[in-house]
């Protein structure tokens, strides 16, 4: 017995810590490589690289190659790509992996989730604040029209057509609800129509909606923590949300103050930058210790820091921070959607492949209707005012990924909302371009005579 005893206790320990750090490296490069090819390709078809970024990560994620995985999935991390190369080259036992696995999946997770937050305070810095609060009539009714019409009708549909739970269909319908400004005003500005009063109104109802959409995200993403629906708490939340998101705009004239006394008295490198992130960290942390969205908070510094006198050369050295930070999170929702849960020959998967036509049309037809509150301008492009605002883009993978991340969406419906953010992404773009009637050629001569 004491011989067994011996025996047993001087079994080595073994030190995971490499081994973790091996696999992260090993998982940050897989995602570089594939946000970095996947971004390139689609941009050379005129497409945002956020999409290049999610089709990427559904090929290297669980659907495909198995690379980057989490056990969220199902898997023990047997089947990662990432764990058989660390016990190939690594010498790691096969008694450890599922352990090892499971902490270099948060180590991952983790740097995704400080991506969203990084994303959501480089919008902020991008939202002009002063056209966010004068923004006219016109843009507020197209941007209200966008948010209710298609959180209404997916998340009733989405209750009494397919008899989904409430939270994940107020989720699903939460995801319908944002516009992407950047993809937006990309093509406008391709097709010379930034400053025309439909370009003008479809950014106004753009800015209008990220605000709007965020605050719901931060008021679902809240009710999924609780699992009921309490009117009491939801008001809570809405008046937390909204209360949060205003007080720290008024706060931003003293905030301001400080943040530029602070840069100005810094002599070392990241006088900028540091100070800046402090507060945006300092914000989410505030949002997450008031039971909101820690992206609540990180926007609304966003917004505040734009007013400053350093905001240019902020949103200058922010970007190399997003651009490390940020893929991660997106080639991170796409790993972590199982699109073969979409594949229409196996027969429990088509109520999936029904549900995401639903999301696609509802997503569809809800922006379109946003024109009709351009009222008061005759001649006016109402149908480009409406396609104007049906990219989901990145805003609706910040959906997604949340979601996902907190178990509230099943595979299928997070494949669903996957698939109608890709949709929507994808056709918004050529249709534009159709509803200004605008070819290549008369870009150009537009372009260049502006240019002149």
């Amino acid at each position: 017995m004491n011989f067994l005893i011996a025996s047993v206790s001087a079994e080595p320990h073994i030190d995971h810590a490499p081994f973790i750090l091996a696999g992260v490296l090993l998982s940050i490069i897989a995602i570089y490589l594939a946000s970095k090819i996947g971004g390139e390709l689609v941009n050379k078809l005129g497409l945002p690289p956020v999409l290049g970024e999610l089709i990427a990560g559904v090929i290297v994620g669980i659907s495909a190659l198995k690379i980057i995985i989490f056990p969220e999935s199902g898997t023990d991390g047997t089947d990662s790509l990432i764990m058989m190369v660390l016990q190939s080259t690594g010498g790691l036992p096969a008694s450890e992996v599922t352990e090892v696995f499971a902490q270099i999946s948060e180590v991952v997770l983790v740097l995704a989730e400080l991506g969203v937050i990084i994303l959501l305070f480089e919008i902020g810095l991008e939202s002009d604040l002063k056209q966010l609060m004068g923004v006219g009539v016109q843009a507020l009714v197209v941007a209200v029209i966008g948010v209710v019409l298609p959180f209404v009708a997916g998340t009733v549909g989405l209750i009494f057509i397919f008899g989904m739970p409430t939270i994940p269909s107020i989720f699903a319908g939460a995801a319908l609800t944002a516009t992407s400004i950047g993809i937006t005003s990309r093509v406008l500005s391709e097709l010379g129509k930034l400053t025309t009063t439909e370009g003008q109104i479809i950014l106004g109802a753009a800015v209008t909606d990220d605000v709007l959409g965020i605050i719901i995200l931060a008021v679902v993403a809240s009710l999924a923590k609780t699992g009921t629906v309490d009117l009491t708490n939801l008001l809570v939340l809405i008046l937390s949300a909204i209360g949060f998101l205003g007080g720290a705009i008024l706060l931003g004239k003293f905030v301001n103050k400080v943040y530029v006394s602070l840069a100005s008295g810094l002599k070392t490198r990241g006088e900028i930058i540091t100070p800046a992130l402090i507060f945006a960290f300092s914000m989410a942390y505030l949002g997450n210790a008031i039971h909101l969205e820690g992206i609540l908070g990180s926007f609304a510094a966003g917004l505040v820091l734009d007013e400053t006198d350093q905001r240019n050369e902020l949103q200058k050295q922010v970007v190399p921070v997003a651009d490390l930070l940020v893929p991660i999170f997106f080639v991170t929702v796409g790993a972590k959607t199982n699109i073969g849960v979409l594949n229409p020959t196996i027969e429990a998967n088509r109520e999936g492949l029904i549900i995401a036509a639903f999301l696609i049309m509802v997503a569809i037809i809800g922006k379109l209707a946003t024109g009709l509150g351009a009222f008061g301008k005759p001649g006016i492009n109402r149908l480009a005012i409406g396609i104007g605002m049906i990219p989901r883009g990145e805003v609706g993978l910040v959906f997604a990924g949340i979601g996902s991340s907190s178990g509230i969406l099943s595979e299928s419906l997070n494949a669903a909302i996957v698939a109608m953010v890709i949709v929507t992404t994808f056709v918004a773009p050529p249709m534009l371009r159709l509803a200004f009637g605008t070819d290549s050629d008369s870009v150009d001569v537009e372009l260049a005579s502006k240019e002149s």
